[in-house]
């Protein structure tokens, strides 16, 4: 049997730790590449979320960058789309378009955080 591609791998363990973020929570690409064993691969994380296939159920809108902002995409108004479905969970924005990080951020637990290790 053939194993899997590291590529496929590395995107499980992304989709396995965005499954996590809750409802009214985001998280940011350099936060979900950590839990998920890919310190410093924030970037894999957007290409693994812009690989899903539609109707997927892993909630890719609640991953913003750094600054607290939905990214902005190839695709016209898919950053528009990701902050409705954002403030439709009670995810609140500033005027400059910014998540509060300090408020909004997900922060799991100790026991998910070894949980989502044994994962990676």
């Amino acid at each position: 049997m053939a194993s899997e591609s590291p590529r496929h791998e590395s995107y499980e363990r992304i989709y396995a730790v965005v499954r996590q973020i809750p409802v009214g929570r985001v998280a940011t690409y350099g936060q979900v590449a950590a839990l998920a064993g890919l310190p410093g691969h924030a970037r894999q994380v957007g290409y693994a979320l812009h690989a899903l296939k539609e109707g997927s159920n892993v909630p890719w809108h609640r991953v913003i960058n750094a600054k607290g902002e939905v990214s902005l995409r190839a695709e016209a108004g898919w950053d528009n789309f990701q902050r409705h479905l954002l403030e439709e969970e009670g995810v609140v924005f500033d005027e400059r378009g910014r998540v509060d990080l300090e408020r909004e951020r997900w922060e799991p637990s100790l026991k998910d955080t070894i949980q989502l290790s044994r994962n990676s």
